[in-house]
């Protein structure tokens, strides 16, 4: 028989063995969930890296000339894939409604669905009650900037014969010399490209006196309705963000560059002609300063520079081998060189805007997804109203059905 001392050791030492188990299993289960963290924009959002649910209601302000097209492209694909409901534009249009102020009624079927669409992508000029009536109220909301140095040459080229401040100048640096010679208010609705395009798109004037309360209260008010502003000129580490936050997959994000220009069509801006364009475009600008900082800070608050590096390479990687898996040329090639004319993405002013040929011996399985990862954004669109409302009248610009009913595929794993 056992001393009452000798037990006592052996009770403490029970005790000791056991709080040390504590705490070697609470250090586990910290590091287990420390990828748990907190996104604080637009309400408290909780972002698990593994397990968790990829959200499904998702709002794309489409900006102009921002390679938007390319993000709407994302989310087609990704609508197609879960089998979602898209908010597309009504009867034959192919913009929700721009560049008037979004209503509901913009929306195809928006009588009989009601606020049960999953995916808002197209053009629009946000109305944010008007768009929350046509979305869940657990939708997320997202968009995307571009420095508006490079978006105002762009928007030059892409509108040279349409806008009237660009059609009567010689070319860009000679419209930034003197703007107001050709921006008369008369044309202010026709001239929207022209000035603060970024600002109009969001449902701000793009007229608007460079106010500071002002600025500041539309920056907040911004900030308030969407989740998160993504960075054209770091469009890779956006899909990554991107897809951290709303919890898909790498190939959810993958994308070939589409409505993008020849390089023979891009005008070199002057010093001055860049310096004109802050002041010209301040409104843009100073959109775009405030929400590239709020960029980057988001992704140290998810992702960390450091992951973020690492998985951008895994995209390029990835994107790499999707396109020596579909594309004949393996980059995109000049207008003239398409050869499957209803692949032949919308040519607007003095760009020349680039497309894809796909290889000719893909399966039907890998086919139909090459298909998708090219369509431009006119055809796109025309093919889901199809899908959608099949009983409809077929919009413009639509494609062969048959050719894009074919057996889901499934591409090579990443490797």
């Amino acid at each position: 028989m056992k001393s009452p001392g000798c037990t006592s050791r052996h009770i403490k030492c029970l005790i000791v063995n056991l709080f040390l188990g504590l705490i070697f299993l609470s250090g586990f289960y910290h590091a287990k969930n420390k990828s748990f963290l907190i996104l604080k924009s637009h309400g408290e959002l909780l972002i698990p890296s593994m397990p968790c649910r990829a959200k499904t209601n998702v709002m794309f302000l489409k900006t102009h000339k921002t390679a938007s097209s390319t993000v709407l492209n994302v989310m087609f694909r990704f609508a197609e894939r879960y089998n979602l409901t898209v908010a597309l534009p009504a009867a034959h249009h192919v913009h929700l409604g721009y560049p008037k102020t979004f209503l509901a009624h913009f929306v195809e079927a928006f009588q009989a669905i009601g606020q049960n669409y999953n995916i808002m992508c197209n053009h629009l000029r946000f109305n944010p009650s008007e768009v929350q009536k046509v979305m869940a109220a657990n939708t997320f909301y997202f968009s995307i900037l571009r420095n508006p140095i490079s978006l105002l040459e762009s928007s030059y080229i892409y509108y040279k014969d349409t806008v009237p401040a660009f059609r009567l100048s010689k070319d860009v640096n000679e419209y930034l010399a003197s703007p107001m010679k050709y921006y008369h208010p008369e044309d202010s609705k026709k001239n929207i490209y022209a000035r603060n395009i970024m600002w109009f798109d969001f449902g701000y004037d793009n007229n608007a006196q460079d106010n500071k309360k002002y600025v500041q209260a539309v920056l907040k008010e911004i900030e308030q309705n969407f989740h998160l502003i993504l960075i054209a000129e770091y469009f890779d580490e956006s899909m990554i963000l991107l897809k951290h936050i709303l919890c898909w997959d790498l190939d959810d994000v993958i994308y070939f560059k589409l409505n993008s220009r020849s390089q023979d069509t891009v005008q070199t801006l002057t010093l001055e002609s860049k310096e004109r364009i802050k002041v010209w475009c301040s409104l843009d600008w100073q959109l775009y300063l405030h929400f590239n900082q709020s960029f980057w800070r988001t992704i140290e608050e998810t992702i960390g520079l450091k992951k973020l590096e690492k998985e951008v390479n895994h995209l390029r990687m990835r994107q790499k081998e999707l396109m020596e898996t579909c594309l004949s040329d393996q980059k995109a090639v000049e207008k003239d060189r398409i050869q499957n004319k209803a692949l032949l993405p919308f040519q607007s002013g003095a760009a020349n805007i680039l497309g894809y040929n796909l290889r000719q011996d893909l399966d039907n399985w890998t086919l139909r997804t090459c298909q998708r990862m090219v369509m431009p954004e006119l055809q796109y669109t025309s093919y889901l109203y199809a899908v959608q409302h099949p009983h409809k009248k077929r919009k413009p610009f639509g494609l062969s059905l048959p050719a894009f009913q074919e057996k889901k595929t499934q591409l090579p794993p990443p490797s």
